[in-house]
């Protein structure tokens, strides 16, 4: 594993500062699963004193995108990713601490191996599920990844 979380905390605040700003932190990376957290607060919350959904947004997408990131590099090969595609469903006001799970890591490995062996772009669809401290589920997205090689 290339990315600890310390590193790629890091590195938001110098290429994603608004998620960073937010306080959206990665607290655990494998290579199946990827743990972010974000806590409501007055810079991050909406009219109706709850979290802005786009801040849940930038937590839930970073919980996909650091594994994404992490396996690419580990490939080896020149990759590009770019969400192609989302949804995203909100079941809860989302106050206090929220913890975004992704558990699709395991999906990326079978789209590299792909798309190195056909030269063919491949899509990816992976889930993060938001939950409170007791563990009730506040949103749940879902991002459509792409990738290909990049033109050498």
């Amino acid at each position: 594993m290339g990315v600890s979380a310390s590193k790629f905390n890091s590195f938001t605040f110098f290429k994603l500062p608004s998620a960073w700003w937010c306080g959206v932190r990665l607290r655990h990376i494998d290579q199946k699963k990827a743990v972010v957290t974000v806590t409501h607060r007055w810079v991050n919350q909406n009219p109706f004193k709850s979290m802005f959904w786009a801040v849940q947004g930038m937590a839930a997408e970073l919980s996909t995108g650091a594994m994404m990131i992490d396996q690419i590099k580990e490939s080896g090969q020149k990759i590009s990713m770019l969400v192609a595609n989302n949804n995203a469903s909100f079941t809860k006001k989302a106050t206090g601490k929220i913890t975004f799970t992704c558990e699709d890591g395991h999906l990326i490995q079978e789209g590299i191996n792909k798309t190195v062996a056909t030269g063919e772009g491949q899509t990816i669809w992976m889930k993060s599920v938001g939950v409170n401290t007791d563990g009730v589920v506040v949103s749940t997205f879902n991002f459509e990844w792409t990738i290909k090689l990049r033109k050498k």
